[in-house]
């Protein structure tokens, strides 16, 4: 997103935070709502288009807004939807991946609070690991033919008792309605949203063999040193990095054995 875009989601995003630090508000619900609005605005181009109309007054896209949604959603959600009307937006379609955004967030929101946050991360990171391991799966959850009802009930065989209600809520809802991302990154995106909601940052190590214990909390605390940032790492094992180590960070990717790594390690936290 560029300039006002990205003003009006940074500001969307400080009053989803006072809303959902208030117990009483039903992040879950609210993340529904969400995703139902964002499913309105999808549809329907000439009225997303009227909505960021930087030629109309906000006041006036705010009311067109309220009466569209006064009784599909609740007083919360409708404020919310207000508030993002009368924002400026470079593009119309920003406000509905904005919207969008915001759903994810309420859902991982909801997980924080029930102190299932990590293993939502965790298991976002295997769901994707296990799509681009598997060709079959993945043409059944990206087959356009298949309807909603077809793809919600495959998910829910593979993810029903086995993940969080959060993981199966996000990951439903990103394979019914992708709006043209793919599903890797897709995934990929909502793996950066769980990191966010604890101000970290998401490493991606991959190692022939499994760490140990010490080595990951090595690899951490030297990571977390290096960004400044709290890290998440998630874990995968390929025998074909033959006894080395890859680390990505965002764009960035470090190579290197594990003994090269955690003698760096050791370096830069002496020094």
């Amino acid at each position: 997103m560029n300039g006002a875009s990205r003003e009006a989601l940074a500001a969307a995003r400080e009053r989803l935070d006072a809303l959902t630090d208030n117990t009483s508000v039903d992040a879950t619900l609210l993340a529904d709502e969400l995703a139902a609005v964002t499913a309105l605005l999808d549809r329907e181009v000439s009225l997303r288009r009227v909505l960021t109309d930087p030629a109309q007054a906000g006041e006036a896209k705010a009311e067109l807004a309220g009466r569209l949604l006064g009784g599909q959603v609740g007083g919360t959600t409708a404020d919310l939807v207000a508030g993002l009307v009368r924002s400026r937006w470079s593009r119309s379609r920003d406000l509905v991946d904005s919207i969008e955004e915001l759903a994810d967030t309420a859902d991982l929101t909801a997980a924080q609070r029930a102190g299932t946050l990590d293993e939502v991360e965790d298991e976002l990171f295997r769901f994707g690991r296990i799509v681009s391991s598997n060709t079959g799966l993945r043409a059944a959850l990206t087959d356009r033919s298949a309807t909603t009802a077809a793809k919600s009930e495959l998910l829910r065989s593979l993810l029903g008792g086995r993940a969080k209600a959060t993981t199966e809520r996000l990951v439903t809802r990103l394979v019914t309605a992708p709006r043209g991302r793919s599903l890797e990154s897709g995934l990929e995106s909502l793996s950066k949203l769980a990191a966010e909601r604890r101000s970290r940052m998401v490493a991606v190590v991959t190692s022939a063999v499994p760490l140990s214990d010490p080595q990951k909390q090595r690899l951490g605390a030297a990571l977390a040193k290096l960004y400044g940032r709290q890290m998440h790492l998630n874990l995968d094992v390929d025998p074909e990095v033959l006894g080395g180590i890859r680390v990505q960070v965002g764009d960035e990717v470090i190579n290197g054995s594990i003994a090269d790594r955690l003698e760096d390690v050791g370096r830069r936290m002496a020094s």
